[in-house]
């Protein structure tokens, strides 16, 4: 018979009694939730001249338009690896080649751009330059010579020919830059014509002052009949100030250097047929000796040879020396329109004066005509700057009508092309 093991679990036996159930306390937990990790967000970033663009003008400029972040680096490398040399627009829009590119090569460009997380973001852009434009070149003309001493009214000025349109004026008037130092900018203003555009400050430029100037035309599209013709650079500084009076009530000239008057000269201008011009100008031309001929001029048809000869207009105005004239200087007007003054004190006079000085006259039959020469001072502030082709910077513009001027200025205009004197 078989036998079936059980086996039973002994239950422990529980007293009654003084006895407390002790149940350890539990806490409560505590979840804690992960913060999600933030969105880096890259620039957005874009360039000019697009990815494979083809026939890009020589003029062509590294346009970088960023959104969400700002630009850190820019780069460009020709098609064998050059690097070629960039100049940021003071307003950040563009970066320039500081010479123009080739015809017919191939460039790349690299940027950078940060955005406010730190995240960078790089593009690039390989584009192709066109060939040799056979659209006529309008020729520019930049009456501003490196490394040459100028006068404190010497105003930068570039002419043209053909003139330039309204419509194109701009996109020239992009294409120009002057650097001061020490600081002191200025605005450009066109002639009506477009004939020619000047550059000068609120104020005459403070001696010791370096200007820069570039005229980087070289392949650019003007209008849709033209093309720049070349890239003109030059650094000069700016003298001692000098000026020139000459009143014809007086028949004087007076000789003014940092605002003391060094010399009065006695003068003769030009007769009441061939009056002397009245307004602010520019020493434009010194020649020791030179020969006026005015055959086809009106009221010309002489020959003369001259000294000390100095041109302030387009139309033939000079100051020089004239012997034949001593006895009628301080007197009378005998001139066909030069300022007359002798041989003696105009050989001093060339020795005194730069190109660029201010001469005004006063008192005579006419006015200077805008353009006649490098007029820019010969027009308030105001009525210069409504000749730029771009918008004024803040700074420049002049104070609201109501507010009298800081100090008060002379203006300008000019026209290429200089005529024979006028003696």
């Amino acid at each position: 018979m078989a036998l079936m093991a059980v086996t039973v679990a002994a239950t422990p036996l529980v007293l009654g009694g003084c006895t407390t159930e002790r149940r350890s306390a539990q806490r409560p937990v505590e979840r804690v939730v992960p913060s999600p990790k933030p969105t880096l967000t890259p620039a957005e970033l874009t360039l000019t001249p697009a990815d494979l663009s083809r026939n890009v003008p020589l003029s062509a400029e590294v346009v970088p338009l960023v959104a969400g972040g700002k630009i850190t680096a820019v780069r460009l490398v020709d098609d064998t690896g050059t690097l070629v040399g960039l100049e940021p627009r003071e307003d950040g829009s563009a970066w320039v080649p500081t010479a123009p590119l080739r015809p017919q090569h191939t460039y790349t460009a690299t940027v950078t751009a940060a955005a406010d997380s730190g995240l960078t973001t790089t593009r690039t852009t390989t584009f192709t330059t066109s060939a040799t434009s056979a659209k006529p070149q309008v020729t520019s003309t930049l009456f501003f010579a490196d490394k040459q001493t100028y006068g404190t009214a010497m105003p930068v000025t570039i002419g043209f020919d053909p003139p330039i349109d309204r419509a194109a004026r701009a996109d020239v008037q992009r294409r120009l830059f002057v650097a001061t130092n020490p600081p002191q900018p200025g605005v450009w203003s066109w002639v009506d014509d477009g004939s020619q555009v000047y550059y000068r400050a609120p104020d005459f430029w403070r001696p010791g002052t370096t200007i820069s100037v570039r005229a980087g035309l070289e392949g650019l599209p003007i209008g849709r009949e033209h093309i720049g013709d070349a890239d003109r650079t030059a650094t000069s500084r700016i003298g001692r100030q000098v000026a020139l009076v000459v009143d014809n009530a007086t028949k004087q000239m007076r000789v003014l250097r940092d605002g003391k008057l060094i010399r009065k000269i006695p003068v003769s201008l030009g007769k009441r047929s061939t009056p002397t011009s009245s307004g602010k100008m520019v020493i434009m031309e010194k020649h020791q000796q030179t020969t006026f001929d005015t055959r086809g001029e009106p009221n010309g048809g002489y020959v003369v040879n001259v000294k000390d000869a100095q041109r302030l207009t387009w139309g033939g105005e000079f100051i020089h020396g004239a012997p034949w004239s001593v006895s009628d200087q301080g007197h009378r007007n005998v001139s066909h329109g030069c300022t007359n003054i002798s041989a003696a004190n105009a050989d001093w006079l060339m020795g005194v004066t730069q190109i660029g000085d201010l001469v005004t006259v006063t008192g005579t039959e006419v006015r200077l005509e805008s353009g006649n020469g490098w007029t820019p001072w010969n027009t308030s502030w105001s009525q210069f700057v409504r000749g730029s082709a771009l918008p004024v910077p803040a700074d420049l513009r002049p104070a609201p009508a109501s507010a009298p001027p800081a100090r008060k200025v002379a203006d300008g205009g000019p026209t290429p092309g200089p005529s024979a004197a006028v003696g």
